[in-house]
């Protein structure tokens, strides 16, 4: 049976860890011939600098070769609704690139975002979900409501550093930005810290950005099962104390998704929840991290960023590393 990595909600701890560990492998001996006349298919309706680059370049240090589409830009624009009449933009139905790329390639990825519009009907995750439906391929995830790639590279990065991670207190806080992010890698952080047995805070201004109760539960029931905690809190200074592991990322808040113009001044107010020296100093030593793009002096100051605590690049060049490894796994 085709086995896609669409979340890592679908994937053990156990099976996720035997990625990382060949990660670490591939990362010390990164040019190999696993994949060697294998072929990937890149599919972004979104932009991209990280997921196109290590994607590309890790199917090519393993001997094989990546097909890079960005559809409605040099590629057909892709209808994805059932039973539709199709007298508009798009010019062919994801029945049949999906299945024509399953002939061409031997997995294909795929990058789309959500439209901002309506959370109820972005949280179903519709564009990859079509892919994966008529692909007869493996689909990977390269970020929609989730990152899981991201995620793994996080996790591999906090390994690499503090190795079993364990009851190792990680702070997942939102941070300030002048418009309203996905909460892709947010859920993403929230569901790999809490399957790896780690105790996880969830810092944000108020209860309006909450992550989904989707990946709230998740988180919940992975603690449970893993023996480390989940806690949500809005004191800043009760989420840094002791914390081993500080993860930056902003996110807007669900109850307002669409009505952006009404969410903007409360977002507006918590620019004080920037990552800065004073707040890393309460934690233990803590590391800090962001999945980037990052706006310096905005969601973390350059001190921190540029700290010897700081994981910013590791956890960008993990990524590398690990897809190689999701790609040898299910290729």
């Amino acid at each position: 049976m085709t086995r896609h990595f669409l979340t890592t909600a679908d994937w053990s701890r156990e099976e996720l860890q035997a990625l990382l560990d060949d990660a670490v492998a591939l990362k010390a001996n990164p040019l190999q011939s696993r994949l060697g006349g294998k072929s990937i298919a890149l599919v972004f309706f979104n932009p991209s600098l990280r997921t196109r680059t290590s994607f590309d370049l890790g199917m090519h240090q393993l001997g094989g070769h990546a097909i890079v589409l960005q559809p409605g830009a040099g590629a057909w624009p892709i209808e994805f609704e059932d039973g539709v009449v199709m007298d508009g933009k798009p010019e062919e139905h994801v029945a049949e690139a999906a299945r024509v790329l399953s002939r061409y390639c031997d997995a294909i990825a795929v990058r789309a975002f959500p439209k901002f519009e309506d959370w109820s009907v972005d949280r179903e995750d519709h564009v990859i979900r079509q892919f994966a439906r008529w692909a007869t391929v493996p689909v990977i995830n390269m970020e929609t409501i989730t990152h899981p790639c991201q995620e793994m590279a996080l996790m591999m990065a906090i390994q690499e550093r503090l190795g079993k991670p364990d009851r190792k207190k990680f702070v997942l806080t939102w941070t300030y930005h002048p418009r309203p992010l996905n909460t892709a890698v947010a859920n993403s952080a929230a569901l790999i810290s809490t399957k790896f047995g780690m105790d996880v805070t969830l810092l944000c201004p108020n209860k309006d950005y909450l992550l989904d109760p989707r990946y709230m539960d998740l988180a919940a029931q992975y603690a449970q099962e893993q023996g480390g905690s989940f806690t949500v809190t809005h004191d800043i200074e009760e989420a840094y104390t002791g914390a081993d592991v500080v993860y930056a990322k902003s996110w807007g808040a669900l109850p307002y998704f669409g009505n952006w113009d009404a969410e903007k001044p409360i977002r507006d107010a918590h620019k004080h929840f920037i990552v800065d020296e004073a707040k890393m100093a309460m934690t233990n030593d803590g590391l800090f991290s962001h999945c980037l793009p990052m706006r310096r002096n905005v969601k973390a100051t350059d001190g921190v960023t540029d700290s010897p605590n700081s994981l910013v690049i590791e956890e960008a060049e993990n990524r590398l590393h690990v897809q190689k490894a999701l790609m040898s796994a299910i290729i």
